[in-house]
């Protein structure tokens, strides 16, 4: 499961069709909903929120956002109505990971993506998230 800490724009088809997949299992697993993936450490930052569930939903409704942009019919209807308001946050360090992460995955899946994606300190992160100074989130898993 990955959880892009990265802004919707960066991810290439896959990616972002990936990204809500995985999105919408990680909501099931915070709705109670299925029996694996209960301690994915990808979850952690979600369930720390006050609002677990409208806190994932909130970060695919973004990833929605994204898919009605690129004229993708990602089914809204499986998002409840509830948002945060308040966002959560991202490591620096966290980001730099994930964009090197993403980079070698589209070097390899699809090249010509390459040129949508950011370089160094123009990496914006998912809307959700405000990035603070710091290393690698404690719940990444270092292949």
């Amino acid at each position: 499961m990955r959880l892009w800490s990265l802004h919707p724009s960066y991810l290439d088809p896959a990616g972002l069709v990936a990204c809500w997949r995985e999105g919408l299992l990680a909501r099931a697993v915070l709705a109670g909903q299925t029996k694996g993936y209960k301690n994915h450490p990808q979850l952690d930052r979600f369930k720390a929120a006050r609002a677990p569930l409208a806190a994932v939903d909130t970060y695919l409704a973004a990833i929605c956002d994204e898919a009605d942009r690129r004229g993708y019919c990602f089914d809204r209807s499986k998002l409840g109505a509830a948002r945060v308001r308040k966002p959560l946050t991202v490591t620096r360090g966290q980001l730099d990971f994930e964009l090197a992460h993403l980079t070698k995955k589209v070097r390899e899946r699809r090249p010509e993506w390459l040129s949508q994606m950011p370089t160094g300190a123009e990496v914006t992160p998912h809307p959700m998230f405000v990035v603070v100074a710091g290393g690698l989130e404690t719940w990444e898993r270092m292949p």
